[in-house]
């Protein structure tokens, strides 16, 4: 699940009312229908990590950008909340002439056992849930790791252009379309990954041009042994 928009406003005035919402799980559903494939995405950051035997899985796998990657060099499988993704995921994969397992499943409820992948991928996702759902996805995360996993975490910082909007939550914004947006700083990551060994952190700062004028991206990654 990722997902642009132009920059927003900062805002202080939290919304508790979502906390209990899953609006923002089906806005994907919508968001799906206009979402365009934008070709295969690099998954260099698992050289030297991952062996050829691992069992994969990509959580957020969306319209399959690392999924198709993953299942030329790995037994992968993805999931999505959204089924229009999955079924895209799935068309991208036969016209490739490639395979993987792709399943409609929210990330705070994985269908799969304990300790049953060697890696997870989760690019793009964490920062759209809130705070209890991120809390709960890492312990779903923890429960299908095998000893010794790898996790490969992808998530905004607070630098980046995008952050504002609606305030439901600390650094937590909704989005006209429903969807949520959360911007983390390298702290909370690693207060989240307790009981994790933090391989390595950093942040991912590029810049995009709106309206003739430049606005900092700012994502952070975060490799996690279990």
């Amino acid at each position: 699940m990722d997902n642009s928009s132009s920059p927003g406003s900062k805002s202080g005035n939290f919304d508790n009312s979502a906390r209990s919402e899953k609006s923002h799980f089906l806005a994907w559903e919508e968001e799906y229908k206009h979402v365009t494939w934008g070709g295969p995405r690099s998954i260099s950051m698992l050289e030297g990590l991952v062996s050829p035997s691992s069992r994969v899985l990509d959580l957020g796998c969306g319209n399959g950008r690392f999924l198709l990657p993953l299942s030329k060099k790995y037994e992968s499988i993805g999931t999505d909340v959204s089924a229009t993704a999955v079924h895209r995921a799935r068309s991208y994969l036969f016209k490739n002439k490639s395979q993987a397992e792709c399943l409609v499943s929210s990330i705070t409820s994985l269908p799969f056992s304990d300790n049953s992948f060697d890696v997870i991928l989760c690019l793009g996702v964490l920062q759209h849930l809130l705070e209890d759902e991120r809390k709960t996805a890492i312990s779903e995360i923890k429960r299908v790791m095998a000893d010794n996993a790898v996790l490969v975490l992808e998530v905004f910082g607070t630098e980046d252009m995008r952050y504002g909007g609606e305030a439901i939550e600390k650094d937590t914004f909704r989005r006209k379309s429903g969807i949520i947006y959360h911007y983390f700083t390298q702290e909370e990551i690693s207060s989240l990954l307790s009981g994790f060994e933090i391989m390595e952190m950093k942040d991912i700062v590029s810049e995009k041009m709106f309206s003739g004028k430049p606005h900092r991206r700012h994502q952070i990654r975060a490799i996690a042994r279990l």
